[in-house]
């Protein structure tokens, strides 16, 4: 069934050639080398050709289709497009719907920013304005998406992150959204980050709808954001442009309904439309791994639709729907277009922004998963001794050259894709970074036998490891870096890739302690039962609660107690208990760990 999708195209590989060997099937990204393996012609004949233009590249950078026409000609080659029916490369099917099958769905909506400007503050007050209501209480879970009503039409958020360091994720929610909101702040005007949402907003070909937000402040100042907006491109309608401002004030919920009329206005006059009846498709918006439930994923479901016991293959990992929330966390059943929600049921974590697609056999749709899983390891295993090669080749005609090999691992899905765009982000001469591994989840004892191997680095961002796993990282003499804000991450590495100098810490560990058991007092709250298994717990340190590797709470202990007398210090093999300051949701299993900051070394 799925395959009859497809029907409408017709499977051309690179390497498929017309009887003559003149024609290259083109698809987005091909590097040079890959043209020239599809073509027979040698790459140091394409550069020279690309030098001629004017294009400097290498043999593993990819160049745009119509500059790889221009080469072509010279060489008798015709240039066409890719077109993919291969089930494995699902995610490029371009599937067209008969018209008459198509039906209004709700808009998709990205509201972008400049970090300060009010984008959280904004998406809180469209909540809570429009979702809230007394049946339901309110949103009981964040999953990454919601769907608000306005004049009875329905229109679907993506809640992403706002902050520069999170260029990756804005390409990609601007790649699934119809329309982009544009906060910009009316005392404050354009910033760097306004710029960045504005040239990935124009990249998607999406519409841009400006909200002038913080207009309650004395200094606020509409003319000068539209005057900064025009000079790129967006100039608003009663200037004689096309873009259309919203005046706001998010933190006083003043022109809320004004901007979802407006968003509505946009939507009629595009009439967005999908296909209910047939298989469902779409994006991950969030993924992450559940303690109870397993793998996650907020889905957007982009055309047709999904229901409870559905076979569905996400990314490289398949399974069958078995729980589906909506993002108020009730259970529904099925999901149609532009709906956002919270499925459960796959094998393994995706990747935000991977695509899905419904099956009608869970065999196929197994062999396709690890199809697709056994095609990214090969092309992760051959670009990373490639490059690696490459490296040492450029080192040797330039000088020295250092490769920074790095394992990252965070909280969640977005948070390991945010942090891998912000580190391919950087630029020091001299010196590449390799991301060899990265994954949501703790640090493991695999990961420090892959660090072992490949000398690198490992990153944990909101994710501390056991004492078990430290011990082995300090006797296999591995860096692990334990971080939760992403600019301090990326700060650290240009320190350090400037002269490749050795780690800096700045924080000790002072123990490890395992909650066993809970008490409740009125006076103080949940005390927690524990067990000392690392080092020692003191009095009045800095500690972190710490569940299934994930960092849940960072504060202050406010009591630590042996029996019934206060503690100055509890050391491994004991038994204490301690209270948290301002902090009372702990379960036991949990893990309370100590640290203090230590002065850094010069």
């Amino acid at each position: 069934m799925a395959k009859k999708q497809t029907e409408t195209r017709v499977v051309n590989t690179p390497q498929s050639k017309d009887d003559s060997g003149k024609t290259l099937y083109f698809k987005p990204g091909m590097s040079i080398a890959e043209v020239a393996e599809a073509t027979g012609i040698k790459s140091a004949d394409i550069i020279k050709k690309l030098m001629g233009l004017g294009v400097m590249a290498s043999q593993n950078q990819s160049v745009e289709q119509d500059t790889i026409e221009l080469v072509m000609v010279d060489f008798d080659v015709t240039v066409v497009d890719e077109v993919v029916t291969d089930v494995n490369r699902y995610d490029e099917f371009e599937i067209i719907d008969d018209p008459k099958d198509l039906q209004l769905r709700p808009a998709v909506v990205t509201i972008m920013g400049h970090v300060d400007h009010g984008k959280t503050t904004l998406l809180d007050a469209i909540r809570q304005t429009k979702v809230v209501d007394g049946e339901f209480g309110g949103i009981t879970q964040h999953i990454g998406a919601y769907q608000v009503e306005q004049n009875g039409q329905k229109i679907t958020f993506l809640d992403t992150p706002g902050h520069a360091a999170f260029t990756e994720m804005r390409a990609r929610g601007a790649s699934i959204t119809d329309i982009v909101i544009l906060v910009v702040a009316a005392d404050d005007g354009v910033m760097p980050q306004t710029k960045e949402a504005v040239d990935h907003a124009k990249a998607a070909g999406v519409t841009i709808i400006v909200a002038v937000n913080k207009m309650d402040k004395p200094s606020a100042n509409p003319d000068r954001v539209k005057t900064e907006l025009a000079e790129m491109d967006l100039a608003p309608e009663e200037w004689g442009g096309s873009t259309l401002y919203v005046e706001v004030s998010a933190l006083n919920r003043m022109g809320i309904d004004d901007l979802l009329d407006t968003i509505q206005l946009v939507a009629e006059l595009e009439e967005y439309k999908a296909n209910p009846n047939r298989l469902g498709v779409g994006a991950v918006v969030e993924a992450k791994l559940d303690k109870t439930t397993g793998p996650v994923a907020t889905l957007l479901v982009q055309n047709g639709t999904i229901r409870i016991r559905d076979i569905i293959v996400v990314g490289n990992t398949y399974g069958r729907i078995r729980l589906m929330k909506d993002d108020q966390g009730r259970s529904i059943k099925e999901a149609g277009p532009s709906k956002p929600v919270e499925i459960a049921g796959i094998s393994d974590v995706p990747n935000a922004g991977d695509r899905f697609m419904v099956f009608t056999d869970e065999k196929e749709a197994r062999q396709v998963a690890e199809a697709r899983a056994f095609q990214v390891w090969k092309e992760e295993k051959t670009t990373s001794q490639a490059a690696r090669l490459e490296n040492l080749f450029d080192g040797m005609q330039q000088g020295e050259h250092h490769t920074l090999p790095l394992i990252i691992k965070g909280d969640v899905q977005g948070s390991v894709e945010a942090l891998k765009g912000a580190i391919l982000q950087i630029n020091v001469p001299s010196v590449t970074l390799d991301i060899v591994r990265s994954g949501v989840g703790t640090i493991t004892e695999t990961d420090i036998s892959l660090a072992q191997a490949s000398g690198a680095i490992i990153i944990g961002f909101n994710v501390r490891p056991t004492a078990a796993v430290r011990n082995l990282a300090q006797e296999q003499n591995i860096d692990i870096r334990l971080h939760n804000i992403i600019y301090k991450v990326i700060e650290e590495l240009e320190d350090a890739m400037t002269g490749m100098l050795a780690p800096v810490f700045v924080e000790q560990i002072t123990g490890q302690a395992e909650v066993r058991d809970l008490f409740k007092a009125s006076k103080v709250g949940t005390i927690a039962g524990c067990y000392v298994t690392d080092g020692s717990m003191i009095s009045h340190t800095q500690i972190r609660l710490i569940r299934d590797g994930v960092v849940i709470f960072t504060g202050k202990m406010s009591s630590l107690k042996r029996f019934k007398d206060d503690a100055k210090e509890v050391n491994r093999g004991y038994e204490c208990g301690i209270t948290l300051d301002g902090f009372n949701d702990i379960k036991v299993g949990d893990i309370i760990e100590g640290f203090r900051d230590v002065e850094e070394e010069a």
